[in-house]
């Protein structure tokens, strides 16, 4: 089986526990403010690679994998359902750690065939990382073109599955930093039975260039980076509303 694939990552060390063999998926139904990969959100771009070329590829360096894994990240893998159920069966029968780096987006609970889609992707999935952009929905659909409903009830169901989960929350000045909101976001992950870690990342302008390279406004122009220390403060307030919760 194919897949259309952005770019593969030997070395990633961000994607995942150790080092780790990331796969770009193409695709993508969200546009984030602050995408750093706008390149992959073209859905049928990129380039067909099998399941069995990435496998290959991880195998040439197994040997710097061994607390690693594969993460397959995007992009939204979860459009390319069928596919990534190959991947990371095979994956597995390999012994390979497995990690889902997803906004959760195309999760719906009402809808019976998606439901047993995730639910074979969920089987063979070591550890979900899930993008919580902003708790509240409408401020999500100004920041990414869509409500949060489904993304929520993604890692509802992530929960009562029982596989281990990262949040993620990007800090944007003015966008995602509001003290009452991150507190809100504490509550509804304190409620989560399965989040090993949390991850708060200070935004940056890194991607700006490819924006220029595509001919696409940058949607923040003129919003500054967020600092550590600002990044911290985030993180204590997202804490204070887990603890608050149990």
């Amino acid at each position: 089986m194919k897949g259309f694939i952005s770019q593969i990552e030997s070395f990633g060390t961000v994607d995942g526990p150790g080092i780790r063999l990331v796969v770009f998926f193409q695709g993508c139904p969200l546009r984030c403010k602050y995408c750093h990969n706008p390149e992959t959100w073209k859905i049928g771009g990129g380039e067909e690679i099998s399941s069995d070329e990435i496998l290959e590829l991880y195998e040439k360096n197994r040997v710097f994998y061994s607390k690693g894994g594969i993460t397959a990240t995007g992009g939204e893998p979860l459009l390319q359902a069928d596919f990534l159920i190959d991947l990371f069966q095979k994956a597995k029968k390999a012994d390979i750690h497995t990690c889902l780096d997803t906004s959760g987006i195309v999760f719906n609970r009402n809808n019976s065939e998606n439901l047993k889609t995730i639910e074979k992707i969920l089987e063979v999935t070591d550890l979900v990382m899930l993008d919580i952009k902003h708790i509240d929905s409408q401020k999500h659909k100004a920041l990414t073109g869509s409500g949060n409903e489904n993304i929520l009830d993604f890692a509802r169901f992530v929960s009562e599955k029982g596989v281990k989960m990262m949040i993620r929350h990007v800090v944007v000045p003015g966008i995602t930093d509001e003290p009452k909101d991150l507190v809100k976001l504490g509550r509804f992950i304190g409620k989560l039975k399965t989040v090993v870690a949390l991850d708060v990342l200070p935004y940056h302008t890194l991607g700006v260039h490819k924006y220029r390279g595509l001919n696409i406004p940058y949607p923040l122009e003129g919003v500054p980076q967020t600092s550590q220390e600002e990044a911290i403060t985030a993180r204590n307030y997202i804490l204070y509303g887990i603890k608050e919760s149990r």
